[in-house]
C-alpha cells in the first residue's frame, strides 16, 4: 500500500477560502483504500469552528527550531469521513479571524508549518512513502526535506509532489527576512532554487525540490510554460516540464447531486430534467423577486468577482445583455467596483437582475439547479469547479477557452449537434457577448438542440473517481521510481 500525507493550508469541512479546500477535503475519500492511503495535515487555526475543534484528540508535542527561535509544535487527529486529518497546533502563528492575514505575517507563519510538518512525522504512526503538497504554503516541505536528509536517514526515502492550484500567488517575500524566518543556509537563495527576481519564493522552491510536480488541468500545464500564464516562473516550468503533467480536478458527485439535493425546489435526473428544471427557476425565480416565467432564459454566475474570472469584459457589455431577453442572477463577493456594477443593474432592471454580494452555499446549489447556463468568461482559469458543477445540473457553461475550461467544456457544433456547452477563445468583451447571444438563439430556437448540450453535460464523469486513479497511477510510478 501507498501511503500519502497531503499537506495544504485548508480543506472542508474544517477551514474553506476557496477551491483549494474542496480538493483537499474530498479527494482523499475517492483512492482505493487497499492501494492508497492518504492523510491529511492542516494548520489548527483558531477560526476553525467549535464543533470541529472540540472533536481533536491530542496526539503529541515538541518543541522545534525555527533558526534561532524555539516553537511549540502540538499535534491533534481526527477522523473525518474515514480519512485521518492531523492539525499541527501553535496558537502563535494560527490565532486570528481568518486562515490568512497580511503577507509578511503568513511568510513566517507558513514556514514554521512548512518544517512543523516534517518533525512531525516521526511522531505519527504514519510514515509516507509521499508528501503531496499543495500551493505555495506547503512549498517550502521539499525545501526543508531536502535540508533533512543530509543529518538524518529517517526522512530518505521519502517523496514529495507539488501541485499548483494556481500559479498567481507564490509565497514570496524579501530574501535575507526569509532567510532569517527559515534558517536555511544561503545555498538555498540562489537564482535555481528559492530565489526569483531578488525575493525569496516559497512556490518556486516547492517546485525545484518536488520530485514532481502537476497542475489541474492538461491545458494549464502547457499555458503556464509559456510568459502570459507562467507568472514569471514561465522557465522554470519548462525546465520541469518532463516532470510536470496536469490532472484535472473533480467535484463531490455526493454533494453535487440533483437527484438528492436537499437545496432546490424539485429533484432531477437525466429522465426528468426537462420537467423539473423549470420548477427550480420558477421556485428561485420567486425567491429572487425576478419576474416569474419558466421560459424566459436564466443566466447564473458564481464566482469571486475579480479581473481573473473576466469581470472586465462583462462590465463592458452588460448592460447592453440586459436588453436581450434573459435573466442574471449573481452569487459572490470581490472587488468593490464589481460588487457595486452589479447592484446598479440589479436596481436597473430588478426584474432581470439579481445581485447576491455575499456567498451561500444554500443559494449556490439553488443557481447550479435552476440557471439554464452558466457565464465563466476567465481571462485564466488553472481548473475551475464552477463549470463541472453547472454540467452535472444540466446547466449549459458559456465560458472562455481556457486552461481547466477548455479541458472540460466541449463547444457545441451546430451542424453535428455535439457539445456540452459555449466556448470562445479571445479575451474579448464583444466575443463573449456573442457567444451568450448565439446561446440564447440555439436556447429559443432549437430547444431539442439545448435540451441535448444539457444531457450531454449530465452524462459526464468529472468525479474524484477519475482524478484519484490517475493520481494513484502517478504515486504508483514515484515510488517504484519509473518516473
Amino acid at each position: 500500500m501507498i501511503k500519502v500525507l497531503f499537506a495544504a493550508s485548508e480543506a472542508v469541512p474544517f477551514i474553506k477560502t476557496g477551491g483549494l479546500a474542496d480538493v483537499i477535503g474530498s479527494m482523499p475519500k475517492y483512492f482505493d483504500k487497499e492501494e492508497v492511503e492518504v492523510r491529511v495535515i492542516l494548520p489548527k487555526y483558531l477560526c476553525i469552528k467549535e464543533i470541529f475543534r472540540e472533536n481533536l484528540e491530542y496526539r503529541a508535542h515538541f518543541y522545534m527550531d525555527l533558526n534561532w527561535r524555539t516553537q511549540y509544535v502540538g499535534i491533534l487527529e481526527t477522523n473525518y469521513q474515514g480519512i485521518h486529518f492531523y492539525f499541527i497546533d501553535n496558537e502563535f502563528y494560527f490565532s486570528g479571524p481568518t486562515p490568512y492575514g497580511n503577507i509578511y505575517e503568513d511568510i513566517e507563519k507558513f514556514a514554521f508549518y512548512g518544517k512543523a510538518v516534517l518533525c512531525a512525522i516521526p511522531h505519527l504512526d504514519f510514515k509516507p512513502d509521499i508528501i503531496h503538497c499543495h500551493d505555495w504554503q506547503s512549498g517550502l516541505v521539499p525545501v526543508f526535506l531536502d535540508h533533512f536528509r543530509f543529518d538524518n536517514d529517517y526522512y530518505r526515502g521519502i517523496k514529495t509532489m507539488m501541485t499548483i492550484h494556481n500559479l498567481k500567488f507564490q509565497g514570496r517575500w524579501d530574501t535575507k527576512k526569509v532567510q532569517d524566518i527559515t534558517g536555511l543556509a544561503p545555498y538555498y537563495f540562489v537564482p535555481d532554487k528559492l530565489e526569483a527576481y531578488k525575493d525569496a519564493n516559497y512556490l518556486k522552491g516547492g517546485i525545484v525540490y518536488a520530485d514532481w510536480v502537476t497542475t489541474v488541468s492538461h491545458t494549464y500545464a502547457q499555458e503556464i510554460k509559456m510568459p502570459f500564464y507562467g507568472e514569471g516562473l514561465h522557465g522554470l516550468m519548462s525546465a520541469k516540464s518532463n516532470h510536470l503533467s496536469g490532472i484535472l480536478n473533480g467535484i463531490d458527485y455526493e454533494e453535487y447531486n440533483p437527484e438528492t439535493d436537499k437545496f432546490i425546489a424539485k429533484q432531477f435526473g437525466i429522465q426528468n430534467f426537462r420537467q423539473n428544471k423549470s420548477a427550480d427557476k420558477i421556485s428561485l425565480q420567486k425567491e429572487l423577486g425576478l419576474t416569474v416565467d419558466k421560459q424566459t432564459m436564466m443566466i447564473g454566475i458564481v464566482s469571486r468577482l475579480t479581473d481573473q474570472k473576466g469581470f472586465d469584459l462583462i462590465s463592458c457589455v452588460f448592460d447592453e445583455m440586459c436588453q436581450d431577453a434573459v435573466q442574471f442572477v449573481i452569487l459572490g463577493t470581490g472587488e468593490e467596483r464589481y460588487e457595486n456594477m452589479f447592484r446598479h443593474f440589479a436596481w436597473k432592471y430588478p426584474e432581470k437582475v439579481s445581485a447576491n454580494i455575499f456567498y451561500s452555499e444554500e443559494l449556490s446549489h439553488k443557481i447550479y439547479g435552476s440557471v439554464d447556463a452558466f457565464l465563466m468568461p476567465s481571462l485564466f482559469e488553472p481548473c475551475g469547479l464552477s463549470q463541472l458543477m453547472s454540467l452535472r445540473y444540466g446547466t449549459v457553461p458559456i465560458v472562455r477557452q481556457t486552461g481547466g475550461l477548455k479541458d472540460t467544456v466541449e463547444p457545441y457544433n451546430e451542424f453535428k449537434h455535439t457539445g456540452t456547452g459555449f466556448g470562445f477563445n479571445n479575451y474579448n468583451a464583444h466575443e463573449m457577448m456573442g457567444t451568450v447571444r448565439n446561446a440564447e438563439r440555439i436556447y429559443y430556437d432549437k430547444k431539442r438542440d439545448w435540451n441535448k448540450l444539457a444531457e450531454n453535460g449530465m452524462k459526464q464523469d468529472f468525479s474524484w473517481t477519475r482524478s484519484a486513479k490517475e493520481y494513484q497511477e502517478l504515486y504508483t510510478k514515484l515510488v517504484r521510481g519509473e518516473v
